[in-house]
C-alpha cells in the first residue's frame, strides 16, 4: 500500500469533504512504511517536527487553522532531506539516489496538496 496526501474541506453540517485530486497533480506521499522509516523516523523527529511524526501510529489530519504550520514543518524538513533520506549501509548508491528522489518527490506532494489547501480554507489528510 502507499500513503495519499489529499485535500479536504469541512461542511457546514459537520464532517469533511475529500477533494479530487486536480489533474496534473499527484497524491503520493509515499509507500506505508515510510510512516517510521520517512515520516516518523528520528531524523524528522529531531527537528521538533509535530505533525509528520504522527503518521508513525495514525492517519495525519491537519486542521485549516494548522496549514500554515504544516507547511513550515516541510519546509523544515526539506532543509534536512539529505539526513532524512541517508543512505542505508545495505543498498546501493543508485538506490541512494532514487530513494532520495522518491522522497523528495513525495514531500513536493504534500507541500502542493497544503498549499492547494491554505488557497480554498481546507486541510489535508494524509493516510
Amino acid at each position: 500500500m502507499s500513503l495519499s496526501v489529499d485535500v479536504y474541506v469541512p461542511r457546514a453540517e459537520g464532517g469533511i469533504e475529500v477533494l479530487d485530486v486536480p489533474p496534473g497533480c499527484s497524491d503520493a506521499a509515499g509507500r506505508e512504511d515510510w510512516r517510521t522509516e520517512v515520516w516518523g523516523s528520528e531524523p524528522v523527529r529531531s527537528l521538533g517536527a509535530r505533525f509528520l511524526p504522527r503518521l508513525a501510529t495514525e492517519d495525519l489530519t491537519v486542521a485549516p487553522d494548522e496549514v500554515p504550520a504544516f507547511l513550515a514543518e516541510c519546509d523544515l524538513v526539506r532543509t534536512r532531506l539529505g539526513r532524512i533520506a541517508a543512505p542505508a549501509s545495505d543498498v546501493s548508491r543508485a538506490a541512494d539516489v532514487s530513494f532520495a528522489v522518491d522522497v523528495r518527490r513525495s514531500l513536493d506532494n504534500i507541500v502542493a496538496a497544503a498549499r492547494r489547501a491554505a488557497d480554498i480554507g481546507g486541510g489535508i489528510i494524509i493516510w
